[in-house]
Order: C-alpha cells, then sequence, then structure tokens
C-alpha cells in the first residue's frame, strides 16, 4: 500500500517559502561582507595614494631632502601631516629605498618594504604588504626636482583593519528583512490553505469517496489503456484495457515497470523514462500499440506520468498498404520527371538505374542491344547486349560490370524476356537452374554476395524490343507478383526516351556522316596561302557550317566561308548545295561579288521550291564569304553576305578586322552585294569564320571579337594550324553549343622573277616576237625543253586576239606548280573549242591548245577577258614535250 503524506500542501509550501528566505538572507550577508571588503580595499589606496601625493608635492620637501639631516627635518613633517591625514604611515626614502622616516623611529635608516622600481621611473604604484605595522595598504610616489628627475620617494598607507567597515551597520537591517519576509510568508501560506479550500469545494469524506467510486468505473470501462507511472518509475494504476493490452498480472501495481517480464523492451524504456510522446507505436504482445504519454506534474500534482494506449494494428496494416501505395505512386512520378531528361540512350538507362536504388531494388542493371547504341533496329535475340548502367547499394557486388557485351543464354530470364516481350520473375536465385546457366561461377558468387531475387523486364517501344532492365534485391524481402507491375512502369518510362535517343543517334549519325561527306576532306594543292582549318560540330547536331579552299587560275586561291541556319538533315543538305554551287561558280571566274549574287539567286529558288512542296517548311537562311587571293599582285578581293567580317593579322603582328562592306543573307534578293580589295603583304594572316566562335549567350558579339582579336596578335610566326587550336582553347567551351568553322590562311607572294609580261600591239607580225621573247624567258628559268610546246599556244591565242579580239592585249607568262600562260584583250567575246571540218581552213587552234596544256579556260575583268592556259613542269628523268600527242600539220597564221 502506497500512505499519504502527513503533511499538507499549504504546510509543504510554508516550509518551502521559509527555506528560500533563509537562504535569500544569507545570501544578501554573505554579497554584503563582499562588497564591503572590496570598498575598504578600495578606499585604502584611494586615501594612501590622495597623501602620499600631496606630501610628495608639499613646498620645502625637496629642499629638506638635500639638507645635511633630511631625517631631523622631515620626521616632524611627516607625523603631523599623518595624523592629520588620517593614515597610519608616511615615509620618504631615498632612491635605494633607505627611510628618512617611519611613525616607529627605529625603523629610520631601514630598507622600505615595498617595490620601489615602478615609483623610480615615475609611476605611483600601490601594493599590499605586510610591514612593520601589519596588513598594509601603501601608495608609492616619486619626489620630484625643479627639473623633474625624480630625487626621493614617499609611500603613504594605512591599515586595512581601521577603515571603517559597513558590515555592522547593515547587518540589522538584513536581519530585520528577513524576518519580515517570514512574517509575510507565514501569511501567505495561509491564503494558499483557504485557496486549496476552495478547489476541493469543502467536499466530506463520504462524498470524495463517491467521486473516486465514479471516476474508477469510467477509468476501468473505456475501451483505451490507461497507465499511471511514479517518477521512479513504479506503476501507481493501470486500467482493465492496459491490463489486457500489456498481458499485465494482477500484482502488477506498486512494482517498477522494468521489474514486469511481460513488457517489451522498448516499451518498458519508455514508460521509465517520462518523457512525452504522441501517437508513438510500440509492438507488445503481438499488437502494435498507440503510445501516448504525458507528465502529470505541470500544474502542481504528483510527479509522473500518465500513460493511454489504443490498439492500432489493423489500422497499421491499412496503413502500411497505403504507405507502400504512396511509395510506388511517388516512385513512378520521380520517373517521370527524372528519367529521360536527354537523347541519350547511356544517360537515360543511368537515370533509371540510379532511381530504382534503393527505393525498389538493391541493385539494377540495364542491358541493351548494342546496335541501339548506334541508332539502328536490334537484333531478334538476346545476343550482343551492351551493359550500360550499373548501380547498388554497394560497389563491391559480383554483378557483370558497365560496359561488358554479354549474350545471353536462351535459358536465361533475359532471354526469355527478351524473346517473348515480357516480365521475367525469379524469387530464389539459388534453386533457379536456368539463369545459372549463362557463368555457374559467378551464379555462385551473386548468390554468396547475398542476392536472392531478380525481376528483368523487357525494354520495349512500339512493339520493338531494345534491352532488358534487371531488378536484384539482396537486402529487402524477395520481389513478388504484386512488384512487376511496378516494375513494368518503371521500364515503361524508360522505353519511349531509349527509343526516341536511339533514333535520335540514327538521325545525328547520318547528318554527321553526310555533313563530313560534304565538306573537305583534304586541301588541295597549291601555292598562294598555307592553311590551317578547324570544323567542329554542335553539341546539340551538326549544323550548316562550311568552308572551302578552292584553286584558280593564275595562282589564285579562292577561300569561302558559310553558315546554313538550322540543324539537321536539312541544314547539312542544303549546306552541300550551297558549297557545290560556290564550286561551279568558281569555275567560271566570278568576282566576289558576283558569285553572291548568283549564291543568292540560288537561295531564292531553294526557297520557292521548298515552299511549293510543302507551306509550312521553313525559309532557308545562309551567309557567306568569298574571298580572292592573288600571290602576284599581293592583293585580295572579298565581298560576304550577311557573315562576320574576316580578321587579318600582319606580319608584325597585330590584328584588326578590315572593313569589309556588309551584305544582306543569302537568299533575300534585291540588293547588290559589293566587294573590298585589301593589300596584303606577304606573311599575313587571313582569318575566316563563322558565327559559332565568337558568339554566345554569356557575352556580346563585340565582346567575343576582342578575344579572337587578342588570341590572334602578338604571334606573327605562329603556324596557321597552331593558331587555329590556340584560338579553339581560348574562345570555346569544352562542347560547343553551335558548329564551329575556322580557316586560317597565312599569304605567300610569287617571286617577281617568277613573271614576265609583254604588251603585244596589234599586229599579226608581233607573233612571231613574242615566240622569240617566250622562248628566251623559258630558256631563262630551265625549261627550254617547253620551248616547243608553249610557241604553238602563245602563238594561236595571241592570234585569235589580234585577229577577233580588240586592243590593249598583254601576255603574261607565270611560272609556279604549272606555266602559266595568260593572253589579255580588250574584248568581253569569249572562244568556244569546236571539231573543224576537212574543208575548213580555220577552227583548229583551240583544239590545238587543249592538246598541248593541262587545261585552259577564260575569265573576264572589268576590263576584258584573260585566256588563260597551263602547263606541267617537267618531271626529273622526263622528256620534253607532250607524251601521246601527234602534233597536227596545221600552219600556223
Amino acid at each position: 500500500m502506497i500512505g499519504k503524506s502527513p503533511r499538507s500542501v499549504a504546510g509543504q509550501v510554508f516550509v518551502l517559502q521559509v527555506a528560500l528566505v533563509v537562504v535569500l538572507v544569507v545570501c544578501a550577508v554573505f554579497a554584503l561582507v563582499l562588497q564591503s571588503e572590496r570598498d575598504t580595499s578600495t578606499e585604502a589606496r584611494r586615501r594612501s595614494i590622495a597623501v602620499a601625493e600631496t606630501f610628495a608635492h608639499s613646498p620645502g620637501v625637496v629642499e629638506a631632502l638635500r639638507s645635511p639631516h633630511p631625517s631631523a627635518v622631515l620626521q616632524p613633517l611627516t607625523e603631523a601631516g599623518r595624523k592629520s591625514a588620517g593614515v597610519d604611515f608616511i615615509v620618504v626614502m631615498d632612491k635605494k629605498g633607505i627611510r628618512y622616516t617611519h611613525p616607529i623611529p627605529s625603523k629610520i635608516g631601514k630598507r622600505f618594504v615595498g617595490r620601489i622600481a615602478p615609483s623610480l621611473a615615475g609611476h605611483v604604484y600601490t601594493e599590499s604588504v605586510h610591514g612593520p605595522l601589519g596588513h598594509e595598504v601603501q601608495a608609492t610616489v616619486p619626489i620630484r626636482d625643479d627639473r623633474g628627475k625624480v630625487t626621493a620617494l614617499v609611500s603613504a598607507g594605512l591599515k586595512v583593519k581601521n577603515v571603517t567597515n559597513a558590515v555592522d551597520r547593515q547587518l540589522p537591517i538584513i536581519l530585520g528583512a528577513g524576518a519580515a519576509a517570514l512574517v509575510v510568508s507565514t501569511g501567505g501560506t495561509a491564503l494558499v490553505g483557504r485557496r486549496l479550500r476552495r478547489q476541493t469545494h469543502s467536499l466530506a469524506p463520504d462524498e470524495m469517496s463517491r467521486m473516486y467510486e465514479h471516476h474508477d468505473t469510467v477509468l476501468h470501462s473505456v475501451r483505451e489503456g490507461v497507465l499511471i507511472v511514479q517518477d521512479n518509475g513504479r506503476l501507481l494504476l493501470a486500467n482493465d484495457e492496459a491490463r489486457r493490452l500489456l498481458e499485465l498480472p494482477v500484482e502488477a501495481e506498486g512494482h517498477t515497470v522494468r521489474e514486469l517480464s511481460c513488457l517489451d523492451a522498448d516499451m518498458a524504456e519508455l514508460l521509465s523514462s517520462g518523457r512525452e510522446a504522441t501517437d508513438e507505436v510500440h509492438f507488445a504482445g503481438g499488437r502494435l500499440l498507440a503510445v501516448n504519454q504525458r507528465p502529470t506534474h505541470p500544474e502542481g500534482g504528483p510527479r509522473g506520468t500518465v500513460v493511454t494506449l489504443r490498439d492500432s494494428t489493423e489500422l497499421q496494416a491499412v496503413s502500411g498498404r497505403a504507405e507502400v501505395t504512396r511509395e510506388r505512386l511517388e516512385l513512378l512520378y520521380d520517373a517521370g520527371l527524372g528519367i529521360g531528361t536527354s537523347l541519350d540512350v547511356v544517360r537515360t538507362a543511368d537515370e533509371l538505374a540510379q532511381l530504382a536504388v534503393p527505393r525498389f531494388a538493391d541493385f539494377v542493371t540495364v542491358d541493351v542491344a548494342d546496335a541501339v547504341l548506334h541508332g539502328e533496329e536490334p537484333g531478334p535475340k538476346a545476343t550482343d547486349m551492351r551493359r550500360v548502367a550499373v548501380s547498388g547499394i554497394r560497389d563491391d557486388h559480383p554483378l557483370y560490370e558497365r560496359g561488358r557485351l554479354i549474350d545471353f543464354l536462351p535459358s536465361t530470364p533475359q532471354a526469355l524476356g527478351y524473346d517473348a516481350g515480357r516480365t521475367q520473375l525469379v524469387t530464389d536465385l539459388s534453386s533457379a537452374s536456368g539463369w545459372q546457366a549463362q557463368d555457374p561461377e559467378r551464379a555462385r558468387q551473386i548468390v554468396d554476395f547475398g542476392i536472392h531475387s531478380l525481376i528483368s523486364a523487357p525494354v520495349q517501344a512500339r512493339g520493338v524490343v531494345l534491352g532488358m532492365v534487371n531488378f536484384w534485391r539482396s537486402k529487402r524481402d524477395a520481389f513478388d507478383e504484386e512488384e512487376l507491375s511496378l516494375a513494368e512502369e518503371l521500364v515503361a518510362r524508360a522505353a519511349v526516351s531509349i527509343d526516341n535517343a536511339r533514333r535520335y543517334a540514327r538521325e545525328h549519325a547520318l547528318a554527321v556522316t553526310l555533313q563530313r561527306s560534304l565538306l573537305p576532306r583534304a586541301l588541295p594543292e597549291q601555292s598562294a596561302l598555307d592553311v590551317g582549318y578547324r570544323y567542329l560540330p554542335a553539341q546539340s547536331g551538326v549544323s550548316g557550317d562550311w568552308f572551302d579552299v578552292i584553286p584558280l587560275p593564275g595562282g589564285r586561291v579562292a577561300l569561302a566561308v558559310g553558315d546554313v541556319v538550322g540543324h539537321g538533315l536539312h541544314a547539312a543538305a542544303t549546306m552541300g548545295r550551297l558549297r557545290t554551287a560556290v564550286h561551279n561558280f568558281s569555275t567560271l571566274d566570278l568576282p566576289p561579288d558576283e558569285l553572291l549574287s548568283h549564291l543568292d539567286d540560288l537561295v531564292g529558288r531553294i526557297d520557292q521550291d521548298e515552299a511549293c512542296a510543302d507551306t509550312s517548311g521553313e525559309i532557308v537562311g545562309a551567309t557567306c564569304l568569298y574571298a580572292i587571293y592573288d600571290p602576284v599582285a599581293r592583293r585580295c578581293v572579298m565581298a560576304r553576305a550577311g557573315h562576320l567580317t574576316p580578321a587579318l593579322v600582319y606580319p608584325d603582328g597585330s590584328a584588326t578586322f578590315p572593313d569589309v562592306p556588309a551584305g544582306p543573307p543569302l537568299g533575300l534578293g534585291g540588293m547588290p552585294f559589293r566587294t573590298a580589295e585589301l593589300d596584303v603583304p606577304e606573311g599575313s594572316q587571313l582569318v575566316l569564320y563563322t558565327d559559332g566562335l565568337i558568339e554566345d549567350r554569356r557575352r556580346d558579339l563585340d565582346v567575343g571579337m576582342e578575344l579572337l582579336r587578342r588570341a590572334l596578335e602578338g604571334h606573327p610566326d605562329r603556324a596557321p594550324e597552331e593558331s587555329c587550336q590556340a584560338v579553339l582553347d581560348e574562345l570555346l567551351p569544352e562542347r560547343p553549343a553551335d558548329d564551329v568553322a575556322l580557316l586560317i590562311a597565312r599569304t605567300r607572294a610569287l617571286p617577281p622573277e617568277n613573271v614576265a609580261d609583254w604588251d603585244v600591239p596589234g599586229d599579226p607580225a608581233a607573233v612571231s616576237g613574242m615566240r622569240g621573247a617566250v622562248s628566251a624567258k623559258l630558256a631563262e628559268w630551265g625549261l627550254a625543253e617547253l620551248g616547243f610546246g608553249m610557241e604553238l599556244v602563245l602563238s594561236e591565242l595571241i592570234t585569235n586576239a589580234i585577229r577577233y579580239a580588240s586592243e590593249p592585249i598583254h601576255v603574261r607568262l607565270i611560272r609556279d606548280r604549272t606555266l602559266i600562260c595568260e593572253v589579255a584583250d580588250g574584248s568581253s567575246t569569249s572562244p568556244h573549242l569546236r571539231y573543224a571540218a576537212t574543208t575548213d581552213e580555220g577552227g583548229r587552234g583551240l583544239f590545238l591548245v587543249s592538246q598541248m596544256t593541262e587545261r585552259w579556260g577564260t575569265r573576264y575583268t572589268p576590263q576584258g577577258k584573260v585566256i588563260w592556259a597551263e602547263v606541267a613542269l617537267p618531271k626529273s628523268g622526263e622528256l620534253p614535250g607532250v607524251p601521246g600527242f601527234e602534233i597536227p600539220d596545221i600552219p600556223l597564221e
């Protein structure tokens, strides 16, 4: 039985209040004593400093120190000052600490007790010492002469016990206040007693008994367990429901909860801890109990806790199923957001594997048909499967590593699921033989590792199986039939993305192949320029950037760079058409502005054709820059259609952007293009590029051009290939967002001694003289063996110019990779090659020219036209003449 306390609440409150008042009085007395001691020390120091400084500055002290007997003069003065100032001593001493005065005469002439070094340094120094008079507080002050020099010291002090202490005066007040507090507390106790009687409504004992009976009836009738536990862990009360739920014995009340063996360890720990708990679920007696625990003493009651218990076994089962459903829905929602963020098969597979671990499986592997990675259709069997993703709760698992090419046997779940297009479930891997046939040794390692169940789901999209996703478990319960639908749904979210990535890979591969087939694979041989180039495809796919280097007659070279707006096959195909058109127009040897005009017409026709075929087709947008460099004149003529201005690096290393008139982009029509002619010193660098090099969403166009200028300047001797790489390193990120085409050409000049030219009068008799001059020049160049053939060619060309054209007539001979002969006249009529009949007297001249030369042609100039022909230079050991050609018997006119 638990007895009641003999003292009432009012009595307990009274004792507590008395104790508090006593403690407060004792603390106040103690604090006052400490304060008095501190004030005593402070007062002693203050008074000592004041007396010492007053005496040190008193008139006549310095003169007394200089007298033959200082003690005789100063002793009376210090004694008189000590008595009037109320200190216990004033001592005057020399700089060595030998006393001149002291209240005890026998101490005169002896060393002062205390530190004098700070005062000799000119400071006021206070200290507490045990001197001849007892415990003293003293201050030492320097005595200075007229020049401020310390000549002696004076120390004044008093005994601490002589300072008036305030404790004696305040102690009666403190004790009186304590007595008053006791009186007040007694009255307060009476008031508390009245309040307690009012709260109990002055009930009689029988009434209190009847109230308890009602309370006990209600307590044991409710369908919720109730416990009352004392603060020491002793069980005070347990109702019938609590006894049933916890299976408590009849004699449980009065024992501590830790003594009750029927309680689960967690439950006993909670009941004895006394901490608050709200709907905590604990296992007890095969039931799941929702436990609430609250303290009983916040409002002054006895210390302990009240515990309520509810049987939530069935509710927990329903909640568990709802929680599992919620987790699955959340997993599928996250899969919809997190899988398929890019058009990349490997990345999509990795996103699926990362998402499913550990929320659905402990390990996930993704195997995709190797053909899918290349954008091709997968095979009919589960062979040539590439493992593209592996994820797990541990990294030391024995599963096949990422990147491995696997041929699954027909008995494996992967092959069965791939062939049938249905998900396969293996609940016990240790007893399943089909999957172990693939690799018995590795299968044993997998089982020993603890992996016990598998779901293998096909990656199926648009009726085609692209691969298999394998879900493995080791730490959790084995997979069951209910989880197949979740696995299939997860894989289905990724299947469409993987198929889209496969189709994108196929289109991308086709576009890249098309684009690279349309771009120049190697630069043509020529002597005018030393060329370096770079082409970088965009991160998001191929585009329409292109460049070209085209040799022209007369040793000249054309440089072209362009950009078709957009990405993909359409842009690559359009780029190929434009590049082919530039090649065709360049064979006509058109000036840059005329060539761009023809390109503009071509793009306009392309737009019209696409608009007629599909009204929703987009309009082609393209830009182009076309330049022609002449190594003989060392001049460059260029024009641009909506393209960026090229850069020019001079031989001294300075870089600039020449003023090239801007033309509209190709396809707009109606606006003429203008050319710019630049004098280009030998060794200069022409830099042509597309907008992907300098344009970026993070910076302005002007900033990009300035960065390009800085990357180019200061390196006049750097090779074009090195300059290309330096520019890309300076301006581009690791994976550019747009295509980049860069062309850097260092100019060369043809030496003047390799060029010969003559003005020819319009007289047929001049032909003979020109043959002699040309033969002499060829002999000077060491090409005398070519003299016969070149005489025939020049004779025909000059004769045609004199007969059919107009003056001025000019002949130029150029020795380059080939021997070039040019005849210019003032007429714009063009000769044509034809077959002459046997009865015709003429018409065989151009046929003779075509047979004697490598190639020939006509180009037009503002002053007329130029007919040119090229003859191959003989190789070492080759006989002169033209092999395989028999010179016809044709008279020369």
